[in-house]
């Protein structure tokens, strides 16, 4: 049976369907509701407090959210089994159940303008200033750490780039960067940010008083766009999730950030799997409970003599394996060039000498190129796909960039993620064309940065280079397995999250030209075994 949370606790409208909510939290829990942490202008945010009753002073875990503090229990499409988490759980937020009789503080704050906290614009100064208020609390050792998925992940680079002093560690748990290069290469998506607003995103029913500040406090640094977070200035010890399943969202920019922060002290974590199941798993607490412990009581070195990367090797659903790297990309990866034949529709290691075309209908087409290896091959890391196209009918074209796993007898190997569930492939990319200028300070031979300064149109059947990022990946093919190219004119996912088809620029055919002068090739990571 479906509990409904009421209209009254969240405000008018706000109502949410919801499975069973998780375990009752354990005794020994002080639980504190509408919390109000004044911030410098003024206003007061309001959080929910949970610590353990008894003397002295504990260490704490913070997350600020949009989704309601209050607005527990997940549902079974989470898959999340509703023993693993507490019905304190809020949604992408860590569980007080959890960590509170491990003696942390847990605190989580309806952000500027939601749920419980009155106020229009916000950023990243209200979480420096609860960061602060949490740290000088009688309760408090005076060591916070933040932690949390997603959205609640993605502001932690915002407020530990600010360095607030009583911020000593950070764990955004696949949690987009604001990466140096607009999403998709330039293809406008629709689809996501509509959802998000019109079922997850909680309305302002204020504890107390509605009137708030028109503008933000001065000198602020607000969130959009997010290239203006300064992930260099970033230097508390931070734990890093990052997933191959999520390219759409946030895959690419937490990858980028563990590349960029200035911690001398970070980890990453790396899967393949569902996504909010993996943040409550056994194996993911263990190593978020050994971090804080580290880094937030000053009890427990093991993560200290831990490697830096946890990698996880995909091979089919429900097979994978794990393995620990000292650094990101993997420093002995060998980049190889696999040459595109439009004549016969393979990626071949040798150079294509003939130059040929494939031409395909950029409404419903698609031009297919395939691989089989003649040994185990591990690719992982940053592709990169370089083409040769022309749009014959117009003076741009979107691209979209699918590559895939075919098992021996040629059935597609398919692997997990929260929004297309056991039928993501292995990478995805993108790129707008006329958006195709790379950005030579940033880019790299495996990972090209666009630079968006100006638009570069074409003539109508203009043969025209290109570089497409595709989007990092872990994946062992085994002898005689195949990876497949696919390049198309649209989405080729069934996702009802993501739209990209409102703003297309296609019209008529696409042609991929091949061979020659015409070195269109896929470059894959290849990690040899260690020797």
């Amino acid at each position: 049976m479906k509990k409904r949370v009421t209209a009254q606790k969240f405000g008018p409208g706000f109502v949410r369907d919801l499975d069973d909510s998780g375990y009752p939290l354990p005794e020994g829990i002080i639980v504190e509701k509408d919390v109000p942490i004044e911030m410098r202008d003024g206003i007061r945010l309001a959080a929910n407090v949970y610590r353990p009753n008894k003397p002295g002073k504990f260490p704490v875990i913070m997350s600020f959210t949009v989704y309601a503090k209050d607005l527990s229990g997940w549902g079974k499409g989470y898959r999340i089994p509703s023993h693993r988490i507490s019905e304190a759980t809020a949604f992408e937020a860590v569980d007080p159940g959890f960590w509170v009789p491990y003696d942390y503080v847990v605190i989580l704050v309806d952000s500027r303008g939601f749920g419980r906290s009155p106020g229009g614009a916000w950023g990243a100064y209200d979480y420096y200033d609860a960061i602060e208020w949490a740290g000088t609390q009688e309760w408090s050792n005076g060591n916070v750490g933040l932690c949390g998925v997603s959205f609640l992940g993605i502001i932690q680079w915002d407020a530990a780039s600010l360095r607030p002093p009583h911020l000593k560690a950070i764990i955004p748990w696949e949690a987009d960067s604001g990466q140096p290069t607009r999403k998709f290469g330039g293809i406008p998506e629709t689809g996501f940010l509509k959802k998000l607003e019109k079922f997850f995103l909680a309305p302002s029913y204020p504890a107390w008083d509605r009137s708030f500040p028109e503008k933000r406090p001065p000198g602020e640094r607000v969130l959009e766009p997010p290239g203006e977070r300064v992930l260099e200035d970033i230097t508390v010890p931070a734990l890093i999730c990052a997933t191959w399943s999520d390219q759409e969202l946030h895959t690419r920019g937490t990858l980028w950030a563990y590349k960029t922060i200035s911690s001398e002290h970070k980890w990453l974590y790396t899967h393949g799997r569902h996504k909010w199941a993996e943040f409550y798993s056994a194996e993911a607490l263990d190593i978020q409970k050994k971090f804080f412990d580290c880094f937030l009581k000053r009890a427990d070195s093991r993560i200290m003599y831990t490697p830096r990367v946890r990698l996880e090797v995909r091979e089919r659903l429900d097979k994978y394996a794990v393995r620990y790297e000292d650094d990101w990309p993997i420093p002995r990866t060998k980049y190889k060039k696999l040459y595109l034949d439009a004549e016969t529709g393979t990626l071949n290691f040798n150079e294509i000498i003939r130059e040929r075309k494939v031409t395909y209908d950029s409404a419903e087409g698609k031009a297919v190129f395939d691989i089989a290896f003649d040994q185990d091959a591990e690719l992982t890391g940053h592709m990169k796909l370089k083409l040769w196209v022309s749009p014959e009918e117009t003076d741009d074209m979107d691209l979209f960039i699918t590559l895939k796993k075919l098992d021996a007898e040629g059935n597609e190997v398919c692997f997990d993620s929260w929004h297309v569930p056991s039928k993501y492939p292995v990478a995805l990319g993108w790129l707008r064309l006329s958006w195709r200028k790379l950005d030579g300070e940033k880019s790299t031979p495996w990972q090209p940065i666009l630079k968006f300064e100006a638009e570069e149109k074409v003539e109508a059947g203009e043969i025209v280079p290109c570089q497409i990022e595709i989007y990092p990946s872990s994946t062992l093919f085994r002898t005689d397995e195949r990876l497949r190219l696919v390049v198309s004119g649209k989405y080729e996912l069934e996702s009802t999250r993501f739209m990209f088809e409102e703003h297309s620029v296609n019209k008529g055919e696409h042609s991929i030209h091949t061979g020659g002068k015409y070195d269109s090739y896929l470059l894959i990571p290849v990690v040899e075994p260690r020797i």
